[in-house]
């Protein structure tokens, strides 16, 4: 099979690489639409360690059933899927407590690192096992359940997170998993949502999507803004979508006393954080990691069109042209948002 190979940091190459094996309880999927995550982009360079060459990069995929293994049930040769980013044991401690995104036996797929090497979906097969696949919506594009893993993303941290009808939520970042997160809001009826961002197109894009208020935090005092707009008090709840200290520090300033702050972003590994101010004002500090069981629930918002994965697809391309659209990524070309590859276009 062709696979999308990062050879070494910075040098991706289309390889012929073998098959992967299909175990009893496996399926093999032919990708038909694999599209490139934020964390594949660090991966090329290196920067977060979790992608060591040589690997096969990729978790955001759909295809088609190519085969599977004789201890599967439910799925067949032809069938219409997508699957979880994450490989784990059912029978595991946490698994069975319900947090199988914790799993102490998880593999994420395309990822490389210290403890495990787990290839993933850059490739014209993947195999994977078969409770982590999950049939797609009649009609849907392969394109557009590719976009279920990111939209898990965004419903895990909202059902994480307490939240009421009448609650205002500051959604920090404007990225692909903030603006996800604006619509999986506004999908649960959240009566006011402010979505704080540095740039104004995703400002923009935030209030056509769902937010009520937009804030440029390059230009105005975000903390203060959302202050100004709950009577003095602050946010109910904020969700961090950026991972960086200057936006921890900021959600955690803009929440009334009592309020909750979900973190969602990943891009710095360690930031400080105002102790005093999170203990002495009692604020509920918690992180969100990948999604539990949140496909079906994604599969069926993005079939609704409640939440609307097309505004975020910029380009689609063959598996070929993978090593130039990394580059433009990487480069952070005006425009580009989520460039989805079809290895067996």
């Amino acid at each position: 099979m062709r696979a999308l190979v990062l050879k070494a940091y910075g040098e991706l190459e289309v390889q012929d690489r073998p098959e992967p094996a299909v175990g009893p309880r496996d399926v093999l999927v032919r990708v038909m639409a694999c599209g490139i995550c934020g964390s594949d982009i660090h991966g090329l360079d290196g920067s977060t360690g979790r992608r060591r060459p040589p690997v096969v990069m990729g978790h955001e995929a759909a295809g088609l059933v190519e085969r599977v293994g004789p201890r599967v049930e439910g799925l067949k040769p032809g069938d219409r899927v997508t699957f979880d980013s994450t490989v784990y044991n059912p029978e595991s401690f946490f698994s069975q407590r319900g947090l199988a995104n914790l799993c102490d036996d998880r593999r994420v797929l395309g990822v490389s690192c210290e403890d495990y090497r787990q290839d993933g979906a850059f490739a014209e097969l993947v195999s994977v096992p078969a409770h982590i696949v999950y049939p797609l919506p009649g009609g849907m594009s392969f394109e557009h359940a590719a976009m279920a893993e990111p939209v898990s993303v965004a419903v895990h941290a909202r059902n994480l997170t307490p939240l009421a009808p009448d609650d205002t939520v500051a959604v920090f970042g404007a990225g692909l998993i903030g603006l996800l997160l604006v619509q999986v809001l506004k999908a649960a009826s959240v009566r006011r949502i402010v979505a704080v961002d540095i740039e104004d197109d995703r400002l923009a894009l935030a209030r056509e999507l769902g937010a009520t208020h937009a804030v440029n935090s390059r230009t105005a005092d975000s903390v203060e803004a959302i202050r100004s707009l709950t009577g003095g008090r602050g946010a109910d709840v904020a969700l961090e979508a950026v991972g960086i200290e200057a936006t921890v520090r900021a959600s955690i300033a803009a929440v009334r006393k009592g309020g909750c702050v979900t973190l969602v972003g990943l891009m710095a590994p360690e930031v400080t954080l105002p102790i005093q101010s999170v203990v002495t004002r009692q604020i509920r500090l918690q992180g969100s990691c990948a999604s539990n069981g949140e496909y079906p629930e994604s599969l069926a918002l993005i079939a609704s069109g409640k939440v609307r994965v097309d505004r975020f697809i910029s380009a689609t391309a063959p598996l070929e042209e993978g090593p130039l659209w990394f580059r433009r990524l990487h480069h952070r070309e005006p425009g580009l948002m989520k460039v989805i590859l079809k290895p067996n276009a």
